[in-house]
């Protein structure tokens, strides 16, 4: 259970601090969101593990054709693909010109072929973390699977050795450490998903909790 904002017993604020002027406001931020243009926030809801590369693997799985599973060195051999742009946390943070570097998801499930039925995915995590995600948010362009951050490898407590990235949604559906993805008929909730957040998380509806 984890993504890249620390829960507390408190939920992610409502109201925020600091709303900005329209006129001032910056037109990338989403609405409620501010910009963390000094850092990047390291914050994870369970302890952060310290996988070696060389003990990663990815899996696809469930509705597909062929379930396959990488090693770090096969996941690296595929053709590469970089996310340049923004990303947005539950808790309010934006972060403007990030650059993530890895394979882009359409890779593999290029490979492992989805069946028809297929229509959402639950992408886990090796420490045990679910989120739910529609299959259409994570395909034709839209999600990857990152290792490197700038020119550096990910570090461990923003994801490392590898991470899921859906950048046009709230970042804790960019599950940390992730392990792999299984494809299903039906919106099968994650960790979150089950305690009161939104299913889908669209910053820019601001789909924060159920209801919203």
């Amino acid at each position: 259970m984890t993504y890249d904002e620390r829960t507390t017993t408190r939920e992610p604020t409502r109201g925020f601090t600091g709303r900005a002027r329209a006129a001032d406001r910056d037109p990338r931020l989403p609405p409620g969101q501010y910009d963390a243009r000094d850092g990047w926030p390291v914050l994870s809801a369970e302890v952060t593990p310290h996988l070696a590369a060389a003990d990663w693997t990815f899996r696809v799985d469930g509705l597909v054709a062929a379930p396959h599973t990488w090693s770090w060195d096969e996941a690296h051999a595929l053709p590469a693909s970089e996310y340049r742009g923004d990303i947005h946390c539950v808790t309010s943070w934006s972060k403007f010109g990030v650059r993530f570097g890895g394979v882009s998801l359409d890779t593999f499930l290029a490979a492992a072929r989805p069946l028809p039925g297929a229509t959402h995915v639950v992408a886990y995590s090796h420490t045990g973390y679910t989120t739910s995600l529609p299959l259409s948010d994570v395909s034709d362009g839209k999600a990857w699977i990152v290792w490197e951050y700038g020119d550096e490898p990910l570090p461990a407590e923003h994801g490392g050795p590898a991470r899921l990235i859906v950048p046009h949604l709230y970042f804790w559906k960019s599950a940390k450490w992730i392990a792999g993805l299984r494809l299903l008929d039906r919106d099968e909730p994650g960790f979150w998903e089950q305690n009161g957040y939104h299913h889908r998380g669209d910053p820019w509806a601001e789909e924060r909790y159920a209801g919203d």
